[in-house]
């Protein structure tokens, strides 16, 4: 990574998280309700923790988002934020699995091994992705798992060789942006179009899914 700045978020979950980087050490963090709100909170911690970084958004040269899977509405947010960012900085875009995030975003480096790294999918099930961590703390992926039924996670875990983390899991941990860090270098952040990119939802919103059932054709169409 250069020396210049790089602004990170995600929002997969009903709490948003930043973090401002420069030379692979993150310089400040700070986080976001996503939920239950009366205003939307995600764009002003955004300026809070650019600031306390000692950064101005020109200073900007890479925005880093969460990709998902997660809440579709935060994702929503944290994409439109950070493709606005990008746009108006002519910063470069970026895209991260907020599953590799759960991994590399922990407070402390995770012991070498597999983990097993699961968000909510809602209906009994959940996101899954499996994530190797090294003896020096890179972070590699194993296998895309996809949905895994509540009931069927410990079994899973067990044919990976995985420990279960992520929300409400036995090592409850949820992603953070600051995991950027310390997955920079690797395959797992990838540069996107600005134009074209749009988070991976996991599953279309529940509105979404009752219109076109009610129309009996896919929205847009």
């Amino acid at each position: 990574m250069s020396a210049a700045f790089t602004l990170a978020l995600d929002a997969s979950t009903y709490v948003g998280t930043v973090a401002v980087l420069r030379d692979g050490v993150v310089l400040a963090e700070g986080d976001a309700a996503m939920r239950g709100e009366r205003e939307e909170r995600l764009m002003p911690a955004v300026v809070a923790t650019l600031a306390e970084a000692g950064c101005t958004p020109r200073e900007v040269s890479r925005v880093v988002c969460g990709a998902g899977p997660g809440s579709f509405t935060s994702l929503r947010i944290a994409g439109a934020i950070a493709k606005g960012i990008a746009l108006g900085t002519e910063a470069e875009l970026w895209a991260v699995s907020s599953l590799a995030l759960i991994v590399a975003g922990h407070a402390t480096p995770l012991p070498a091994g597999r983990y097993l790294a699961m968000l909510d999918a809602m209906r009994g099930e959940r996101y899954a992705v499996a994530y190797e961590v090294s003896a020096g703390g890179a972070v590699h992926e194993v296998e895309r798992v996809g949905l895994v039924a509540d009931a069927a996670v410990a079994a899973t875990c067990e044919r990976l060789g995985a420990s279960a983390i992520g929300p409400h899991q036995p090592l409850d941990v949820a992603p953070h942006a600051r995991g950027v860090a310390r997955l920079d270098g690797g395959t797992l952040v990838r540069r996107v179009a600005l134009d074209a990119w749009e988070p991976e939802y996991g599953r279309l919103a529940e509105a979404q899914v009752k219109w076109e059932a009610a129309h009996g054709r896919p929205l847009g169409a």
